[in-house]
């Protein structure tokens, strides 16, 4: 399992200054005796681990990377971490971590059942078995499956009526964007094609994020690289734009600092990548996006996930957001949600994540007006559970303020209880 890259993460641990930093930052530690902390299970253990792990309580890390963001001395300890664990499973993988990470799998399988496959995973005694089988716990919270996927829809949608002035650029939906948060990808491609873009979608599968979270390092490996190839093959030197803020930040990354690939195709497309709001706020600095918007006059409650603050990009959502006349964004603070992708829904993981999560339940409770906004998928489905407040990705809101839609404030089934 060992790169030269674990070798320059692992030389990092050498500038820790046991300053304590990375501990009161990080929100799992916060909130659990269970997990030892960031400094003890990464360069403090790192220390005296040769292949084999010394720290168990290191599985409760959520894999957040507030730790590495925070460490004023460029520590890599969530890679640390990351690399260790995937390690210390290696000989035990539980299958519940092997099933669960099968995200286009489990689109492909529930979108043509929608209805049933939402009613299943929305029953108490149904949950229950999950919970006793396979180790999801009963009450975490679920993605609701479309019966039309994005690629569904892109085929019967008619052709777009403005012309692309912009040129092409190329839309990575995730797994997530192409079966569960379809509506999401919908309005991405509709605020990118508004400004004048051709928006080409290829074919595509997972970027192996929930695999490398999970220690999967070879199965994710091979998933990243041959989506690195779907991408390419729309065109090259084209920007890559997602509004899965954690797919690529597996791109810009992870698959290169966590499980040191160093593949030509992942270089180039990384390079590449965007994040949508980080697209539009660069827009917005050269004086290009236009800010034709509706006035809104509302406050937003917005929770930038680890994920998004992993990437070194700043705030661009909130700072899109307060372009909009009228509006004004109150940020949570806090460093996660909990849920870190599939870190909440483990049944001995749950509480820990609920706990994390607390305080962003209740900023976005506090300052609910209609609308929440947050950037990636899971923390959606977490803070949705949680809070009860109709929290949507930040472009849905741009998509309302140009007055391409009207079903902004509109409750989408399952936020609620």
């Amino acid at each position: 399992m060992e790169h030269p890259l674990d070798q320059l993460t692992r030389a990092t641990l050498d500038h820790c200054v046991k300053c304590t930093i990375c501990e009161t930052a990080c929100p799992v530690a916060r909130v659990t005796p269970l997990f030892s902390g960031p400094k003890f299970v990464g360069p403090q253990a790192e220390r005296f681990r040769n292949g084999e792990s010394v720290d168990h309580s290191l599985d409760y890390c959520s894999s957040c990377g507030i730790c590495t963001l925070s460490c004023p001395q460029g520590v890599k300890i969530a890679e640390l971490n990351s690399q260790a664990r995937a390690v210390m499973k290696a000989d035990h993988m539980p299958v519940r971590d092997r099933l669960m990470t099968q995200t286009m799998l489990e689109g492909m399988v529930m979108s043509p059942v929608a209805p049933i496959a939402n009613a299943a995973l929305n029953n108490k005694p149904v949950r229950t078995i999950i919970e006793k089988v396979v180790g999801v716990h009963r009450d975490a919270p679920m993605p609701e499956a479309n019966r039309e996927t994005l690629q569904a829809w892109m085929k019967k949608r008619p052709a777009p009526t403005k012309p692309a002035t912009k040129g092409p650029v190329v839309f990575f939906t995730g797994c997530a964007g192409g079966f569960f948060e379809v509506e999401t990808s919908k309005k991405s491609i509709e605020v990118l094609e508004h400004l004048g873009y051709e928006v080409l979608v290829p074919k595509q599968g997972c970027c192996g994020l929930a695999e490398q979270s999970n220690g999967l390092f070879e199965q994710a490996t091979k998933h990243v690289l041959k989506l690195c190839r779907q991408l390419q093959s729309a065109g090259k030197d084209l920007t890559i734009i997602s509004a899965s803020g954690s797919c690529v930040g597996m791109l810009k990354h992870e698959a290169h600092e966590i499980m040191g690939v160093d593949a030509e195709e992942l270089h180039d497309v990384g390079t590449r990548s965007r994040d949508i709001s980080e697209f539009l706020l660069e827009l917005a600095d050269e004086g290009e996006l236009p800010l034709d918007f509706r006035e809104m006059d509302i406050t937003i409650p917005y929770h930038q996930p680890c994920q998004s603050k992993s990437q070194g990009m700043g705030a661009p959502a909130m700072h899109l957001l307060e372009l909009i006349p009228g509006v004004t964004v109150a940020e949570s603070g806090q460093p996660c949600c909990g849920i870190a992708g599939t870190y909440g829904l483990k049944k001995e993981k749950y509480e820990v994540a609920q706990a994390v999560g607390k305080p962003v339940f209740e900023h976005m409770k506090k300052h609910d007006h209609g609308v929440g906004a947050c950037d990636t998928e899971t923390c959606r489905w977490q803070i949705r559970k949680g809070s009860g407040v109709n929290t949507v990705h930040p472009v849905e809101i741009l998509h309302y303020a140009y007055g391409l839609s009207d079903d902004l404030f509109t409750r989408r089934v399952g936020l609620r209880d």
